[in-house]
């Protein structure tokens, strides 16, 4: 049984990455799942000053920590103006400044939603590309474009992007055995 963290990179209080992150995590079976709400984890934007004036914030030392005792993750990332959100991106910074390698080792799913057609993959191009720097293995990817129109709440209604969502968690899955 594998330990697994699953977050969105938003701290937005009505995420709709958070909602596919939930959705995603409900179906994982016989492993050890937690699920993280980042918008309980303010950050000030990175900044060599504040580093070197203030240190690492407690929180980001814990979420570090839980990060480095899951063997895996399920992120979700969120998009503006076709880029991650800047407070992701100041969050990677941080966590690599705490530790460069910080997903050593480390296997994710990746997914994005968005509510237009796009389904986020500015921003999820972005992250594929970072996230390997950092020591994580990218072992699937998800994007679920117009999430309004294609999730109601409780599960993905377009039969095709629900299989691709299934296919997608399962060879994550299948990668932690």
């Amino acid at each position: 049984m594998a330990a697994i963290l699953a977050f969105a990179g938003s701290n937005s209080s009505t995420s709709i990455n958070y909602k596919l992150v939930q959705h995603t995590a409900s179906l994982v079976e016989g492993h050890d799942i937690r699920l993280l709400n980042l918008a309980g984890y303010p950050f000030p934007m990175y900044s060599e000053d504040d580093e070197r004036e203030k240190g690492f914030s407690n929180s980001l030392v814990e979420l570090k920590n839980d990060i480095g005792r899951a063997n895996a993750l399920i992120i979700s990332v969120n998009e503006h103006n076709g880029n991650p959100s800047a407070y992701f991106k100041n969050l990677l910074d941080w966590l690599s400044r705490l530790e460069r390698k910080f997903l050593e080792d480390t296997k994710v799913l990746l997914m994005a939603t968005s509510p237009g057609k796009r389904g986020a993959i500015g921003s999820l191009e972005v992250i594929e590309n970072m996230l390997p720097r950092f020591g994580a293995e990218i072992v699937a990817i998800f994007s679920l474009p117009s999430f309004h129109e294609n999730y109601d709440g409780k599960t993905i209604v377009n039969q095709e992007l629900k299989e691709k969502h299934a296919a997608a968690l399962a060879t994550f899955l299948k990668s932690l055995n």
